[in-house]
């Protein structure tokens, strides 16, 4: 295992570049594919590609917002008072490998955002703790539990359906939790990934004698933003900045809208996710003057994520506007019998996912040709969208986008983890064939 860890790792060091020129490769390829594959003119594709360009904005936002307030509800007093409690608690680098992965996983199964923030700041936590710990390997380790992210109770194309009135709710009904990520093969799905995959992670650390790379002890000199006490409080704006009266009141009063808006039956959408992660932060970091501080930090984890998700929402108007991705999913669903639809949808899922890796917008531009596909062959409905789900959420662990705020995090190059978390990818998608395929069979 680890002569193959070393073989991805120095394939990847060789040939892997930036996440960002990956973006810009995949831009490029987007607009051959459209030209050669469905004859369409650059101009055309040009203009679909202008102006898509911006049309995720909202949403970058939004995923902008999660991960930056993530970072400060991943590293407010009481949550790092928690976290060195888990870490005091590790002494070998294989059991540091182990509850990385699980952090990393049980965060991502509760909020994907907060799983990417929360798993590389434990991750980082143990690297500098216990002696011999392979740092780019316990970086993958934590990132590779964002997987768990489409089981959970933050997967877009699940919670996306099971709402009332959502855009597809006339073609395919609403599909409640219980159908998919609450179902019996998906709970068991989550389990097995759960046990297994810190086992693997821990099988891949370097043997004793072996070349451990750990963590330079240095990495966060001058990267934190220091509180600005102004003049020690004798002033009346260091008072408000510093004041725990106000925090306290803003932060309940943020608590009170999250109460009546449940009370009223409203839907627990990313506005209120991002709403509930901001409040909690607010009273969690105890002043205004720290919670800014902190944040400033956190921003630092998202400017990847700003430079690179127009160039994607541009690729994703591309695919959906040339005909791209109805082609890519027409290759499987041809082949498809109603047994086998799920597992062609993920497949044909974790291929379109290079080029769209969000999976709300993944959904809008797959989800219509799937779902026509399973009514029309006779597949369950419920099987089909969440192979579309899993596919999205296992090509995650290859796709350089959704790694950018591990790697913000912790200093290092795609290149350096890449390699482990290809052969991760491999088990996770293994595990999610033989599920989608027996799931199928069961119907």
């Amino acid at each position: 295992m680890n002569r193959l860890a070393n073989f991805f790792t120095e394939l990847m060091r060789k040939y892997l570049p930036d996440p960002f020129v990956f973006a810009l490769g995949l831009t490029l390829l987007s607009v051959v594919l459209a030209m050669a594959v469905e004859g369409q003119g650059f101009g055309a594709i040009t203009r679909e590609w202008g102006k898509g360009f911006w049309s995720l904005l909202a949403f970058t936002t939004q995923m902008a917002v999660i991960l930056a307030m993530g970072y400060v509800l991943a590293t407010a007093p009481l949550t790092e008072r928690l976290l060195d409690r888990i870490v005091g608690a590790v002494h070998k680098p294989h059991t540091a490998i182990i509850v990385a992965t699980l952090v990393g996983s049980v965060g991502s199964y509760l909020n994907w955002g907060f799983g990417l923030v929360i798993g590389g700041i434990v991750a980082k936590k143990l690297a500098k703790r216990v002696k011999g710990v392979h740092y780019p390997l316990i970086i993958a380790a934590a990132y590779s539990g964002f997987t768990m992210y489409g089981l959970g109770l933050s997967a877009s194309i699940p919670v996306l359906i099971a709402t009332p009135g959502h855009p597809m709710a006339q073609q395919m009904g609403v599909v409640p939790l219980s159908e998919t990520i609450f179902s019996p093969p998906m709970l068991i799905l989550s389990l097995v990934i759960l046990v297994t995959l810190p086992l693997l992670n821990a099988w891949l650390h370097p043997k004793a004698g072996q070349k451990v790379s750990e963590i330079d002890p240095a990495i966060d000199q001058a990267t934190k933003a220091p509180v600005a006490d102004d003049e020690d409080g004798r002033t009346l704006a260091s008072r408000l900045n510093n004041s725990r009266i106000l925090s306290l009141l803003v932060g309940l009063l943020g608590v009170a809208y999250v109460v009546f808006h449940i009370a009223d039956g409203g839907s627990l959408d990313l506005n209120l996710i991002n709403f509930v992660i901001l409040f909690l932060g607010i009273l969690l970091l105890g002043t205004p003057a720290a919670y800014v501080a902190k944040l400033s930090e956190g921003i630092k984890t998202i400017s990847g994520i700003i430079l690179q998700y127009p160039f994607y929402a541009g690729i994703m108007a591309i695919m959906a506007g040339s005909g791209l991705v109805n082609t890519i999913s027409e290759v499987f669903v041809d082949v498809a019998t109603p047994s086998t639809l799920p597992f062609w949808g993920l497949i044909s899922s974790f291929v379109i996912n290079f080029f769209a890796p969000s999976g709300g917008g993944h959904w809008v531009i797959q989800g219509p040709f799937m779902i026509e596909a399973a009514k029309e062959i006779g597949s369950p409905i419920n099987q089909t969208a969440m192979s579309v789900m899993l596919g999205n959420a296992w090509n995650d662990l290859v796709q350089p986008f959704w790694i950018l705020p591990a790697l913000a995090l912790s200093k290092l190059k795609l290149r350096d983890v890449m390699g482990y978390t290809v052969i991760m990818m491999v088990w996770v998608g293994i595990l999610h064939i033989a599920t989608v395929l027996i799931w199928g069979h069961m119907a």
